[in-house]
């Protein structure tokens, strides 16, 4: 089934927001782990991500010493069905390049940003920085959790690799 022009843009800008959320351009400074975010209700201070493990499905992810070679390449399927109408990984596009947000995202944040860009977009300090700095918002592609864990390991990979 061939998609229509609208609905391949409305794919495209969605997927851009989507993994816009994933890491930002140099305006975005990312909080080491146990640091303190602002979170929006003004209530107090919170590790952005220990916020993200709030609003997404996830809430821990158990990373490997090693890259899961398998895995990765599943990975890297996915991101170059998925992601690249809207990013790259070593330049900013639509999105921010991606090579090396993780080391600047945690995996869960990375994972929920993914899985439920739409609750990041409206809660989470750094993605609304993103969709301020980048004026679009990630699409929700309705990836499953597995799919979300294969590109994030493919995303560890090519950071590994640099």
């Amino acid at each position: 089934m061939r998609m229509n022009r609208l609905t391949a843009w409305s794919t495209m800008l969605l997927l851009s927001l989507t993994l816009a959320a994933c890491g930002g351009g140099s305006s975005s400074t990312p909080q080491p782990s146990g640091s303190a975010a602002q979170t929006e209700s003004g209530t107090g201070a919170q590790d952005p991500e220990a916020l993200a493990a709030e609003i997404g499905p996830v809430k821990q992810v158990s990373l490997g010493e090693q890259i899961d070679a398998a895995l990765a390449q599943q990975g890297e399927q996915l991101f170059n069905t998925y992601c690249t109408a809207c990013h790259r990984l070593d330049e900013r596009f639509i999105g921010p390049a991606l090579r090396d947000v993780t080391k600047r995202r945690g995996p869960v944040y990375i994972m929920n940003v993914i899985l439920n860009p739409n609750g990041m977009i409206q809660r989470h300090p750094v993605m609304k920085q993103l969709v301020q700095e980048y004026g679009t918002m990630m699409t929700d592609m309705a990836l499953s959790e597995e799919q979300a864990r294969a590109i994030l390991e493919y995303l560890r990979q090519v950071a590994e690799n640099q």
